[in-house]
């Protein structure tokens, strides 16, 4: 085995979903989703805006599913709201769960270099029990903190206090937290945490963790072997 050491060891690292382990949906996802919930194609940007207006609100669990689909998402009037509710939440969810297997099998190689990880991540309900059904998530998480669980979406202070909790209470200093987003990164970089801006480059993720090798390898997207 080989083990690959970090400029520095820390005592946990925090970890966002999406755009860093989960992979952004594709447009033919979005049009899926738009299509199901009768807009045409031609309406995809108006209903991505839709969306991610009402999306801060389910994240949080301030809206139920019935709620954040009856709130303008919905144009179709061929079938009910009730009818349609379980396929706009699976192919919503189906959106946000396919993997980066890179990402995958570094997580994997610094986990068994004992790395403790934890999840951090704007996510309703839904998403949030279909990540942790996982077995990227049963494997390779310490704990799991969703917005949904805690009533507040990053980049409020609380859901960093809540995954540090989540964590142990580490030293701040001694924890990473990596996130897609700058606002996210920035906000607990102001609580003392050393911050990772992820951007999809997995050199510069790789040279923050210890990684011992070899690592359980990635047959596809989505899925790997122990």
């Amino acid at each position: 085995m080989t083990l690959r050491p970090p400029a520095t060891r820390y005592d946990a690292v925090i970890l966002d979903y999406n755009g860093v382990i989960g992979l952004q949906p594709k447009t033919s996802d979005w049009e899926r989703l738009a299509t199901l919930a009768g807009w045409p194609l031609d309406r995809i940007a108006a209903f991505q805006d839709a969306f991610w207006n009402r999306r801060p609100g389910y994240d949080s669990g301030a809206f139920t599913n019935t709620e954040f689909w009856s709130s303008g998402l919905l144009l179709r009037t061929d079938r009910p709201l009730m009818d349609l509710l379980p396929e706009l939440i699976e192919a919503d969810m189906a959106m946000w769960t396919t993997v980066d297997p890179a990402v995958i099998h570094l997580l994997r190689a610094a986990h068994r270099a004992g790395t403790k990880f934890v999840l951090l991540s704007n996510a309703p309900a839904a998403l949030s029990e279909a990540l942790d059904m996982t077995e990227w998530s049963c494997s390779l998480m310490a704990s799991s903190v969703y917005s949904c669980g805690i009533g507040i979406n990053k980049p409020a202070k609380q859901a960093y206090e809540a995954a540090l909790a989540a964590a142990g209470w580490p030293d701040p200093e001694r924890v990473l937290f990596v996130d897609d987003r700058a606002e996210n990164t920035a906000a607990a970089g102001r609580l003392g945490m050393n911050t990772l801006h992820y951007t999809g480059n997995l050199g510069a993720l790789a040279a923050h963790l210890p990684q011992l090798y070899p690592a359980p390898a990635v047959q596809q997207v989505g899925a790997a072997v122990a």
